[in-house]
């Protein structure tokens, strides 16, 4: 045989198993390659009996419980100081119900001004969703003392007390636009930025209650289901 030709033989086979070797590990890269985008989907496969039996998820359902037991709790105890509801208060009931409370919402008015009413209107919605602030109102006649002394001029007054400290008020509907038909979210948008109310609302507490005693009732139907 001529050599050239053995020559260029070998030369061919080389390149023929360099090629062959190429395509072997692209094959595997691919195969990789389709293996990695298919775990996501994998992953969204995910048994949840396996999950109920999951130490650290238990651990967080028994801290979430914990919290929201507490939490249940310390509403009770504001309630009991006279939270949670919109009430009327008298000259002599005021220092009482406004020291050493956290947060209180004090509407001075009177019984014959409309615009009066209508912040009553507002403030009564609001006063059982934000239960980490007391609201409370004072006919403004029946109070002369704290009218000199805390200087109130124009009725509906709203004065915003911290820890008994008078920290801020709405005078008349200024903050409001001046305007009689304003919603109780625009009072309740004001109230969040001047910080006397919290942004979290007492139902937000009540749907992660209900959320839990809906996945306890989820995994009661599972065992049962598994049971029978």
């Amino acid at each position: 045989m001529d050599p050239d030709s053995v020559k260029s033989t070998l030369s061919n086979l080389a390149f023929g198993n360099v090629i062959a070797a190429a395509a072997r590990d692209l094959q595997k890269e691919m195969v990789a390659k389709d293996k990695a985008q298919a775990a996501p989907a994998s992953h969204d496969e995910v048994d949840l009996d396996e999950l109920m039996d999951d130490p650290e998820l238990e651990k967080l359902h028994a801290e979430r419980i914990a919290a929201l037991k507490k939490e249940a709790e310390k509403r009770e105890v504001l309630k009991r100081q006279g939270h949670g509801e919109y009430r009327e208060i008298t000259e002599g009931d005021f220092l009482g119900e406004v020291t050493g409370i956290e947060k209180v919402i004090c509407h001075f008015y009177h019984r014959e001004f409309y615009r009066c009413k209508i912040m009553d209107k507002h403030l009564k919605a609001l006063a059982p969703i934000y239960v980490g602030t007391k609201f409370v109102k004072l006919d403004a006649e029946n109070a002369p003392f704290f009218v000199a002394k805390l200087a109130i001029k124009t009725l509906p007054c709203v004065i915003l007390f911290k820890k008994g400290i008078a920290v801020d008020r709405l005078v008349g509907f200024q903050d409001l636009r001046s305007k009689d038909d304003f919603s109780t979210r625009a009072l309740e948008n004001i109230l969040k930025m001047k910080g006397i109310i919290d942004e979290k609302k007492k139902d937000d507490d009540d749907d992660e209650e209900s959320e839990s005693k809906n996945r306890r009732v989820r995994s009661s139907t599972a065992q049962d289901s598994d049971s029978d």
